[in-house]
């Protein structure tokens, strides 16, 4: 029977307790290894789909081809097809 244990999260460094019914879940589950993270770690490592915290995106400067805004666009604009702000997006984009 296992027995609980005192594990050190990865990412917070607290102390956490994977207890016996954990182990024997792990171990029915077919996992090898103890888990790295705290409860509340892993819960935010799960609602950011295991991306291991929030990640910007990386904006291009670009101009607005319908009001001449200067926006900010999360892909790299190309010279061959009009770039849109967010408001004009939204207005040439509406389904009635």
């Amino acid at each position: 029977m296992a027995q609980d244990k005192t594990l050190t999260c990865r990412d917070c460094g607290a102390d956490f307790v994977f207890t016996a019914s954990e182990q024997d879940f792990f171990a029915e589950k077919g996992f090898t290894n103890e888990p790295g993270r705290c409860p509340s770690c892993r819960a935010a490592r799960k609602q950011n789909n295991g991306r291991g915290g929030y990640q910007q995106r990386e904006m291009h400067p670009a101009t607005c081809a319908a009001c001449g805004v200067e926006t900010q666009v999360p892909f790299r604009p190309s010279n061959d097809r009009p770039v849109y702000c967010r408001d004009c997006f939204s207005q040439n984009n509406r389904r009635y």
